[in-house]
């Protein structure tokens, strides 16, 4: 399942944005302030939003009116289109969400919808439909044999006006295309890695995922070692290949039940502590074992990847995110790096600018003279850094 669109109304910078045809791996360039993490931030919000309410993740980010577009009078609106194979067929399943704020100033619902076309014609049915806490959903919504008026429509009333259909309904397979979207957003992954987070030894436990800050990657590290030997040691086979002198990584159990991640270099004795490893091993190391989890999550954002990192890894990076994203994962890279921008591919490219306050997002493939210079044999950080991505200047 991948998102193949998005669009946005009145959320936060994004007064107005429509981004089609979405491929499976994208990278987003622009200033700092253009709006790359507030872009990403969508995903985050709408997790928040699943996981508590609406309410909680927009307080999380200030409250309705700091979400809100700056001079719009509401609602914000995000719709989202992605396919969904149901009873054998690839449907193109549209969600849309209005959140709005009722008489006495407070976040709402204020539509739901989930709806995808049941035939090759006519217009796309709603098969879950809620406004401020109401509405109704089909059980029956895989009979494609039958006509619209035979499904069987069962109206429900939510606790409150500000919890999403699709947390409650989602949980119950007899809702099919609201069980599968809340199963897809709960395992989208915004990277927000922090260096500082994932050296200190950590609480003995158990980790099968690395968060999103990375502050549990020696939990993660041992989980692999023990029960996913073969993608460890193919991980440590990069590792050496692209770190010079790695030799192991170890996370061990301390006397007083911490777990301490240790990186072991040919030429000494005595393993480091992460704490005294550089910060680009401790990065590379973080991103392989994000990119060979064993449940990869199906969306994957990634801000600025290239930090830390010698500009000679930027090939092997991408070609790490290309593998994860052929395996049937949607990533989506913000990056400030002309190098890595080399290594893509020009569909993939996507750049943002501020106009008037508010964010517009270009496709790197529509603009002529840059396709026109890539099939000459330019290569795209090139053309950032010589400011042809108009209003994204570096």
């Amino acid at each position: 399942m991948k998102i193949e669109s998005i669009k946005l109304k009145n959320f936060k910078t994004f007064r107005k944005l429509h981004l089609k045809k979405l491929p499976g791996l994208a990278f987003f360039v622009g200033p700092n302030g253009s709006g790359k993490t507030t872009l990403f931030d969508l995903f985050g919000f709408l997790k928040d939003a699943l996981k508590h309410n609406v309410r909680q993740a927009l307080q999380k980010r200030g409250g309705f009116g700091e979400v809100l577009s700056r001079e719009a009078k509401g609602p914000i609106e995000i719709e989202l289109k992605f396919r969904l194979r149901i009873s054998g067929k690839n449907c193109l399943v549209t969600y849309y969400l209005s959140i709005d704020r009722d008489e006495n100033g407070l976040a709402v619902v204020k539509r739901e919808i989930l709806r995808y076309k049941r035939g090759q014609y006519g217009s796309p049915f709603h098969f879950l439909d809620f406004a401020y806490g109401s509405g109704f959903a089909i059980t029956n919504e895989e009979k494609f044999d039958i006509p619209d008026e035979e499904l069987d429509r069962e109206d429900q009333t939510l606790d409150s006006a500000d919890i999403l259909a699709i947390k409650g309904l989602g949980q119950f397979q007899r809702f099919r295309a609201a069980n599968e979207f809340r199963r897809f957003v709960e395992n989208w992954h915004v990277s927000d890695f922090h260096i500082n987070a994932a050296r200190p030894s950590q609480e003995a436990g158990h980790a099968e995922h690395l968060s999103v800050t990375g502050d549990n990657m020696a939990l993660v590290t041992q989980y692999m070692y023990e029960r996913h030997r073969d993608i460890f040691d193919n991980i440590l086979q990069k590792m050496k290949k692209r770190i010079p002198g790695i030799k192991d990584v170890q996370a061990e159990n301390t006397v007083d039940g911490r777990v301490v991640l240790k990186f072991a270099d040919e030429k000494f004795k005595a393993p480091f502590i992460a704490r005294y490893v550089s910060d680009g091993t401790i990065k590379i190391f973080a991103y392989l074992l994000l990119f060979h989890d064993p449940k990869p999550h199906p969306l994957l954002c990634i801000e600025e990847p290239e930090n830390q990192l010698y500009p000679i890894l930027m090939s092997h990076l991408v070609e790490e995110i290309r593998d994860y994203e052929e395996k049937g994962g949607q990533v989506f890279v913000s990056t400030h790096s002309p190098d890595l921008l080399n290594v893509t591919e020009l569909e993939e490219v996507f750049w943002l600018s501020k106009e008037s306050g508010y964010t517009r997002v270009y496709r790197a493939s529509e603009d002529p003279q840059i396709k026109s210079l890539v099939a000459a044999g330019d290569k795209l950080g090139w053309l950032w850094k010589q400011g042809l991505f108009e209003g994204a200047d570096i």
